[in-house]
């Protein structure tokens, strides 16, 4: 069933929000973050197989040792082949909502300021609500 013009109107504003408030969320969201990922998930599966001959082998020989290795084998290549590839940070979001490049040439102050993760997140809650 499609969606009437009042609905899509909603939809898309809220694609719009969803991309203003955390454009990296709603690129991965997209998908761009998955592009290449067809020779993990490939390792992966051979793995997940792998594992899985490794697991009934044991079982066979009533070894618990190769039945666990087995396991413990399909369990990584399950786990490899659907986590996605580390990168590594590619920016910064300050507090206006705005990403900014790392880089120790483009600090202000040589004094590292030091917050906790829950501070941090206090911040945020604190500047969403404020925006109501």
């Amino acid at each position: 069933m499609p969606l009437s013009d009042n609905e899509q109107r909603l939809l898309e504003q809220m694609e719009r929000a969803l991309y203003a408030e955390d454009p990296k969320f709603a690129s991965t969201m997209r998908g761009a973050a998955r592009r290449g990922q067809l020779p993990r998930l490939v390792l992966g599966i051979v793995a997940v197989l792998v594992g899985l001959v490794v697991l009934v082998l044991g079982v066979a020989n009533s070894n618990v040792l190769i039945g666990v290795l087995g396991f413990l084998a399909m369990l990584a290549g399950t786990a490899f082949a659907f986590s996605a590839r580390r990168r590594g940070p590619t920016g910064v979001v300050t507090a206006n909502g705005t990403v900014r490049p790392t880089g120790g040439a483009q600090r202000k102050s040589t004094k590292p300021t030091k917050t906790s993760f829950m501070q941090r997140m206090e911040q945020r809650w604190d500047r969403r609500r404020d925006e109501r």
